[in-house]
């Protein structure tokens, strides 16, 4: 197997991780599950805690989701706005646009953390 053009940064064994992509952007991928989302909103609120930009939070590799999902984003949200930052979620996964529409927080994670 070659690891030619592989990146250097480590990968959680579930496949879930936070990348810094620089200038307040992060790229979010694998699965958010629960077995994930506690490892994950530590992760994230460390490197969002390291900028002063504004962040905002690609979604487009996430491979799974469930409720927890939910929770990790609205917590996070929570703490953009404690913090005077704006937090905005692009490429959310349909399943998570379908969980949020059920559950009544879509406007949250379609709009910005001024929402909260």
């Amino acid at each position: 197997m070659s690891l030619a053009g592989a990146e250097a940064s480590p990968v959680a064994t579930d496949g879930a991780t936070v990348k810094d992509a620089g200038a307040g952007r992060f790229l979010l991928s694998g699965a958010l599950t629960m077995e994930t989302v506690a490892r994950l909103r530590g992760e994230g609120l460390r490197a969002f805690a390291a900028g002063k930009d504004d962040l905002e939070i690609n979604l487009g590799a996430v491979a799974r989701v469930d409720s927890s999902s939910l929770a990790l984003l609205i917590d996070w949200l929570a703490w953009a706005r404690a913090a005077g930052r704006a937090m905005r979620f692009t490429a959310l996964p349909a399943a998570m646009l379908a969980l949020a529409r059920l559950s009544d927080v879509e406007p949250l994670l379609l709009g910005s953390s001024a929402a909260l």
